[in-house]
């Protein structure tokens, strides 16, 4: 008896080897001639595509959310970076405005009047510039009529970039502190020295291909930095003290050996002039 049972229980076996192998069969021949799965392998498939999802949700949600608060974290301290800045934009304007009272309050207790830094500005727009004489020239759209002088100094953007050499009635030729003519664009500079002893000279050529100004015509032993700030000096009756020129770069003896020369890298941007002022310089007294 014990022995018809334990093949009984073999025989159970393969049949339902046998059944599984059928249907694993039937399904794969279905599978293969039809374009949607069986029924049941789709209600299997939709089950574990809604269990996916049903995972998926919240824990995208918390991803998402995650990434929204450190962007809006990010926004803050950006925010707070920029009104910074804009405090500190406001405070030295305040502070600039306070300084020029200030000193106009000084000017007329001490009955001086104008001094050399004193000077307004004519704003005006590049209209010629051609390839020929790019670092040589350009024409301004002010001239005569706008109360533009010749050797009038002329700011863009950071710095200074050359001086009037003719006004006509509606427009005026600015030679650029670029222009390598001899005695092109010779005007008085001076350097305030780290030990801030004032260091005068003449600006007296370019080097195009290092972008340089050279300063000559310097008596002063005074010890000058590569970095320290290069301004006109106010001296020779038209030009206004105080327009920044540009940082010193590089100091050296001159040919003779004799006194220094010094190199100056140009504040303005001399390859991009679009808009510039000239500045006028006050002779009136208050």
């Amino acid at each position: 008896m014990q022995k018809f049972f334990s093949n009984r229980k073999l025989v159970i076996v393969i049949v339902c080897l046998i059944i599984s192998g059928g249907l694993m069969g039937v399904s794969v021949a279905i599978r293969d001639k039809s374009n949607t799965p069986p029924v049941i392998q789709q209600a299997g498939n939709d089950i574990v595509g809604f269990a996916d999802r049903a995972v998926a949700m919240p824990m995208n949600g918390v991803r998402h959310g995650f990434v929204s608060i450190k962007n809006l974290l990010n926004t803050y301290e950006e925010n707070e970076r920029l009104k910074s800045k804009v405090n500190d934009l406001t405070q030295t304007k305040v502070k600039d405005e306070t300084l020029t009272r200030e000193n106009k309050q000084l000017k007329r207790q001490l009955k001086v009047g104008k001094t050399l830094t004193s000077y307004s500005k004519i704003n005006a727009a590049v209209i010629t510039r051609s390839p020929s004489s790019w670092n040589s020239q350009v024409v301004i759209n002010k001239g005569e009529n706008a109360g533009i002088k010749k050797n009038m100094p002329v700011i863009a953007g950071k710095g200074l970039i050359g001086t009037i050499s003719e006004v006509n009635k509606t427009n005026s030729k600015v030679v650029l502190v670029s222009n390598t003519a001899q005695n092109s664009n010779r005007f008085a500079v001076q350097i305030v020295s780290s030990s801030n002893k004032v260091v005068n000279g003449i600006i007296s050529s370019y080097d195009a291909s290092k972008n340089e100004i050279t300063m000559g015509n310097i008596t002063s032993k005074a010890k000058i930095k590569k970095g320290d700030r290069v301004a006109t000096s106010g001296l020779g009756g038209v030009m206004p003290k105080g327009i920044y020129v540009g940082q010193v770069s590089k100091v050296s003896a001159d040919d003779y050996g004799l006194a220094k020369k010094v190199y100056i890298k140009p504040a303005a941007n001399l390859n991009d002039i679009e808009i510039v002022s000239v500045a006028v310089r006050d002779t009136g007294v208050n």
